[in-house]
């Protein structure tokens, strides 16, 4: 069995600095300004996708989902049903307002951005589907799709 070791960032640690702790507060100084040295540059700017968190429950007519989305508005919420598979995507930009006056020395913006994808049991009637969004909850009514079961046809004997 090879164990590979792994820095707080999930990556691996180069051979060369695995060793047992003598001294453990010095070890763990360099053990951080090793990870912090490989460990990929993240930028603050950049936008980052989050999941949100859902809540499904079925009824024998319908299913709802009830997804946190919080800072959303209902302008920049994408959602697409094929079948029975949903696809919830939003996202949020922050920006601060520029007031007369005033000059902006530092500033951050930030995007963050919403994404989910789920297989319900079912499929779902799209053309009846509701959804409505409050409170940074966004919440879906799909309604099953209703299959008609086809009439067994009588023939009559002459």
């Amino acid at each position: 069995m090879n164990l590979v070791l792994r820095n707080r960032h999930g990556f691996p640690i180069p051979f060369a600095f695995h060793r047992t702790p003598v001294n453990g507060s010095f070890d763990r100084l360099l053990d951080s300004v090793v990870e912090d040295y490989f460990a990929p540059h993240k930028s603050k700017a950049a936008s980052t996708t989050l999941a949100p968190r859902i809540n499904v429950t079925e009824s024998e007519t319908s299913y709802v989902v009830e997804a946190e989305m919080p800072g959303v508005t209902k302008e920049n919420v994408k959602i697409s049903v094929d079948g029975n598979h949903v696809t919830l995507e939003a996202e949020v930009k922050r920006d601060t307002e520029k007031k007369e006056g005033e000059t902006v020395v530092f500033a951050e913006r930030s995007v963050q951005k919403f994404a989910r994808s789920f297989t319900l049991a079912s499929e779902v009637d799209d053309a009846r589907s509701i959804a409505k969004l409050e409170h940074g909850v966004l919440t879906l009514t799909l309604p099953k799709k209703v299959e008609i079961q086809p009439q067994p046809k009588h023939i009559q004997v002459q």
